[in-house]
C-alpha cells in the first residue's frame, strides 16, 4: 500500500495564526508527550513513522507550502508540487501519475488518499491498512473510512449504507454533504457515518479515468496540462459517479480540528505566548504569537488569537462563523511565513511619496541552514545581524558575521547566509515593486555555494 497525504487550504477558520500561506495544519499547538509543541502535519507525520507508513507516503501539495513543509517535516517526506491550485481531484491525479511513472509502482498497488491533518490515534492508521484487504476481497472501485457519529453533526458529510451491515465492510448507497441538523438526526437512524475524506483505490482505476479522459498518465506530461484538469473536488468527479464502493467502518476517535473552538478542545495548555489568563477566567484560551503581552481579565468562554497578521476576541462557540466575518480586505500578504531555512515576520511596510516602497523584515535563519544565493533586480537591502553568528557571501566572496554586524547589498549584488547557530537580523528592502517574485536564484545548497565562491580570512568585513 501507499498513502498519498493531501496538504492544501488556506487561512480562514484558524486566522490570525493560519493565512495563505499557512494554513491550519501547520499551527504549533499541539502538545506532544514531553511538553513540546507541534503541528497537526508533524503528528500526522510522526504517528505515520510510528505505524511504519511513513516510507511509503508521499505528499501532494502546491508551491506555497514546500518550504514550510520542508522547515517542519525536513527534506525526507516526498512531495508532488502542483504547478497551480485546482483541487483535490487534479492533486491526486497528479500524484498517481507519480507513483505509477516516477516511483514504478505497480497497476494492482493499493493507493490510500487522507487529509494531512486529522486528529486521530495510532489505531486510525491500523484501519486505514485495513482497506488494502477488502479492496482485494471485494473488488471494488473505492473502498473508505467512515466514522461512527457521536452527534448528529452539521458540519461533516455523511456516508449511508444501502442496509445495516455487521460484516467487515459495508456498501455504500449515497452520500450526503453538510446536512442541518434534523436531517442528520435521520441520517443517524439510518446508520449513516462520517465521511473522513479517506478513499483507497487500485491504481490502475486512476490512470484508466486519466486515459479515458484523453490526460497523458506520465507525471512530467501531465505537469504540462495540469490547468487543463477538471477543477473539482475527488468526491463530485470519482467516488459519486463510481458504480461499486465500499466502506469500513472506525468506532474510535476522529476530529476534524478547522475551528478554534474544536482546536482549543485539544489544546492541553490554555496559554501559549506573552501575557496572562486571570482567576475566573473558565475555558478560555490565550494564543498569541506577538512580543507584547496579552492580559486577559476574568473573561470565560472566549478565545483570544494574536499573530502578525491581526488580533481576534471571539466568543468560543462563535469563532466558527469566523470565516464568515473576514472580508477580502482582510486578505493582505502573510505578514509571518515558516520557510525552508526558517521563518520572516514583517514588522513595517511604507511607500514613499516618489513610489518607492521600504519593507522591513525580522528573519531567522535555523542552524545549519542557508538563504539561497540569489540577486534581485529592483530592491537594494540592508541587513543587521541582532542574534547568532554566520557565514555571508557577497558577490563571490564569503566572510564571517556575527551580532552587530551590518550588511549593505546593492541592486543586482549577488548574496546569501548561512546560521552557524540559529541567525537573526533585521532586513530593510528599498525599492519598487517589492515582491516575492523578484528573486534570481543561482544556488541552493551551501556547498555549491563555498564551491563557486572564495572565502575571505577577515574574521568580520561587514560595516
Amino acid at each position: 500500500m501507499k498513502l498519498i497525504l493531501l496538504s492544501g487550504g488556506s487561512g480562514k477558520r484558524l486566522w490570525p495564526l493560519s493565512n495563505d500561506a499557512r494554513s491550519k495544519q501547520f499551527l504549533r499547538v499541539l502538545t506532544k508527550e514531553d511538553g513540546t509543541q507541534e503541528s497537526m502535519v508533524q503528528r500526522v507525520w510522526r504517528q505515520l513513522g510510528e505505524v511504519k507508513l511513513a516510507e511509503d507516503t508521499i505528499i501532494a501539495t502546491s508551491k506555497s507550502q514546500v518550504d514550510i513543509l520542508q522547515n517542519q517535516l525536513g527534506t525526507l517526506p516526498k512531495l508532488v508540487v502542483e504547478p497551480e491550485r485546482r483541487d483535490t481531484f487534479p492533486a491526486i491525479a497528479l500524484a498517481s501519475t507519480y507513483l505509477y511513472s516516477v516511483s514504478g509502482v505497480g497497476l494492482e498497488e493499493t493507493i490510500a488518499v487522507l487529509p494531512v491533518d486529522p486528529y486521530v490515534e495510532n489505531n486510525f492508521f491500523s484501519r486505514v491498512i485495513e482497506l488494502e484487504s477488502i479492496l482485494q476481497d471485494s473488488n471494488a472501485d473505492l473502498a473508505l473510512i467512515g466514522v461512527k457519529p457521536t452527534s448528529p453533526s452539521d458540519k461533516y458529510g455523511y456516508i449511508v449504507p444501502k442496509q445495516r451491515s455487521d460484516g467487515k465492510y459495508g456498501e455504500v448507497s449515497h452520500f450526503k454533504e453538510k446536512p442541518n441538523e434534523d436531517e442528520a438526526k435521520r441520517l443517524l437512524q439510518k446508520s449513516a457515518l462520517w465521511n473522513c475524506g479517506v478513499f483507497s483505490f487500485k491504481l490502475g482505476y486512476i490512470i484508466s479515468m486519466l486515459e479515458e479522459l484523453g490526460f497523458p498518465i506520465q507525471y512530467e506530461s501531465l505537469l504540462q496540462v495540469y490547468h487543463k484538469l477538471p477543477q473539482n473536488s475527488f468526491d463530485y468527479e470519482v467516488v459519486e459517479k463510481a458504480n461499486d464502493v465500499i466502506f469500513l467502518p472506525y468506532e474510535g476517535s476522529w476530529k476534524d480540528l478547522g475551528t478554534w473552538n474544536t482546536l482549543t478542545d485539544e489544546m492541553s495548555q490554555v496559554q501559549l505566548g506573552k501575557g496572562m489568563l486571570s482567576p475566573g477566567c473558565e475555558n478560555s484560551y490565550l494564543i498569541n504569537e506577538l512580543d507584547i503581552p496579552i492580559n486577559v481579565i476574568h473573561l470565560s468562554n472566549v478565545i483570544v488569537a494574536a499573530s502578525p497578521d491581526g488580533i481576534l476576541v471571539s466568543d468560543k462557540e462563535s469563532s466558527t462563523k469566523l470565516k464568515d466575518f473576514l472580508s477580502e480586505e482582510q486578505s493582505y500578504r502573510p505578514m509571518y511565513e515558516e520557510r525552508r531555512w526558517g521563518w520572516y515576520r514583517v514588522l513595517d511596510y511604507t511607500k514613499l511619496d516618489d513610489g518607492s516602497e521600504v519593507l522591513t523584515k525580522r528573519i531567522c535563519v535555523k542552524a545549519g541552514r542557508n538563504l539561497s544565493y540569489q540577486f534581485h533586480y529592483h530592491r537594494r537591502e540592508v541587513w543587521t545581524v541582532i542574534k547568532g553568528e554566520g557565514e555571508f557571501v557577497l558577490d563571490d566572496r564569503i566572510w564571517a558575521v556575527k551580532a552587530g554586524s551590518v550588511i549593505e547589498i546593492p541592486v543586482g549584488a549577488k548574496h546569501a547566509i548561512k546560521a552557524n547557530e540559529d541567525l537573526e537580523f533585521i532586513e530593510v528592502q528599498v525599492g519598487a515593486p517589492l515582491i516575492e517574485e523578484d528573486i534570481v536564484r543561482i544556488y541552493m545548497t551551501w556547498d555549491e555555494i563555498e564551491e563557486n565562491c572564495e572565502s575571505d580570512s577577515l574574521v568580520n568585513k561587514s560595516k
